[in-house]
């Protein structure tokens, strides 16, 4: 039983030591996670390039005009207070700007929900159902006929220590999707309300029972690895132990998995001994 554990989870293993990129929250740091698909780098260019410096902008003028104010007409410079309470020009001032501002934004911003909403011509579909208190994955289509279904819980502390991974992120049993392939996912949840979100990926896709809603990514070649995300809805108690760990590795490695039945001991930390990843050899 322990040697079969140990043939079911050498891909994983070996995928584990070919991963070169990872992603995964940083204390104290700040801005985003780094963007592994074309969603996530066009959603880090709308804000670097468009949002940034708009905001920028908008609040150093309020500040320097607060400032000005404070100057300009403060009891000292101006004891006789002007009785104006309206000026026409003034209050056309305020009203347009502020639409072209929405103007300058809104073209380049609904170019990327269109991207985003525009699911491609997709290789793989995988269904992602969100439960109380864990995510069970799918992969659809005939090609994964071998790979069953697996629910992917959350991993105790002790046990995420002992396998290299974070804690309150790391999975006894991620979802393994191939690198530069377009991947659907099918979103649901068998309850309450989920949602399904991966900060690397700009994917954020709500899971509501009794409706399948689709979300897509594509991660760019060579950024294999493993990334974490998290359920991103308010969905109960346990809503913060709801990991999403995705490994994302070569095609050739994927198809090995699949070829081995995508099956996954029923904890990571049976995958080790005195906190090593055992590794076996990989099925021909």
């Amino acid at each position: 039983m322990h040697l079969k554990r140990l043939l079911l989870a050498a891909p994983i293993a070996l995928m584990a030591s070919a991963a070169a990129h990872a992603a995964q929250p940083v204390d104290g740091n700040i801005g985003f996670q780094p963007a592994v698909t074309p969603v996530m780098e066009k959603l880090v260019n709308f804000h670097n390039l468009y949002l940034m410096p708009i905001i920028v902008g908008i609040t150093l003028f309020v500040v320097v005009l607060m400032g000005y104010i404070m100057w300009r007409f403060s009891e000292k410079r101006n004891p006789e207070p002007s009785k104006t309470s309206h000026n026409t020009m003034l209050e056309v001032v305020w009203t347009i700007v502020p639409v072209l501002i929405l103007l300058v934004m809104v073209v380049p911003s609904m170019q990327l929900l269109y991207f985003q909403d525009t699911i491609p011509e997709s290789d793989m579909t995988i269904k992602a159902t969100g439960n109380t208190w864990n995510w069970e994955y799918a992969y659809v289509g005939e090609d994964y006929e071998g790979v069953e279904s697996f629910v992917s819980n959350m991993l105790p502390e002790d046990e995420a220590a002992a396998a290299g991974k974070p804690y309150l992120l790391g999975t006894d049993a991620p979802l393994v999707v191939p690198v530069d392939t377009t991947v659907r996912v099918l979103v649901t949840s068998s309850n309450n309300l989920h949602s399904f979100a991966m900060p690397s990926f700009g994917i954020k896709m709500d899971a509501i029972p009794g409706r399948i809603n689709q979300t897509w990514f594509k991660v760019n070649e060579g950024k294999t690895g493993t990334y974490y995300g998290q359920c991103s809805e308010l969905c109960g108690i346990r809503h913060a132990f709801m990991p999403i760990e995705i490994k994302v590795v070569e095609k050739d490695e994927f198809q090995r998995w699949v070829a081995n039945g995508g099956a996954f001991p029923t904890q990571t930390a049976d995958n080790t001994v005195n906190g090593a990843v055992m590794t076996a050899a990989a099925p021909k």
